[in-house]
């Protein structure tokens, strides 16, 4: 659902290169579609990481800010838990999120009101 009824549908499609999400997290979508991310109509940023074996990502959460992370493919270590393609994790009360590569692997993390 849109932060404000009543808004204009959109739709954005943008292609993000590889080397722009390798070992680091890349916006990719972003309610005021800073930094070349896409728009999107609700208080979210959502991040793109490629992440091999031994690289990490931290990802700063401010107060009252929520993050979710889905495993699009391989598997990482999230904040110690290690978590495979499918899985997705729910984070609150966390100052950091620390994402790890395990195996080669590619990650969606959400930074959520």
């Amino acid at each position: 659902m849109p932060a404000k009824t009543g808004a204009a549908p959109s739709y954005e499609q943008r292609a993000f290169p590889a080397a722009d999400k390798r070992g680091k997290l890349r916006l990719v979508g972003a309610a005021d579609g800073r930094d070349g991310a896409v728009t999107i109509h609700q208080d979210v940023a959502l991040y793109a990481s490629l992440l091999a074996p031994g690289e990490r990502v931290e990802h700063a959460l401010a107060p009252g800010r929520h993050a979710w992370v889905q495993v699009v493919r391989g598997r990482v270590n999230l904040n110690g838990q290690v978590l495979d393609a499918g899985d997705g994790a729910a984070i609150s009360d966390e100052a950091t999120v620390t994402v790890a590569g395990v195996a080669d692997g590619e990650i969606l993390l959400f930074d959520l009101a």
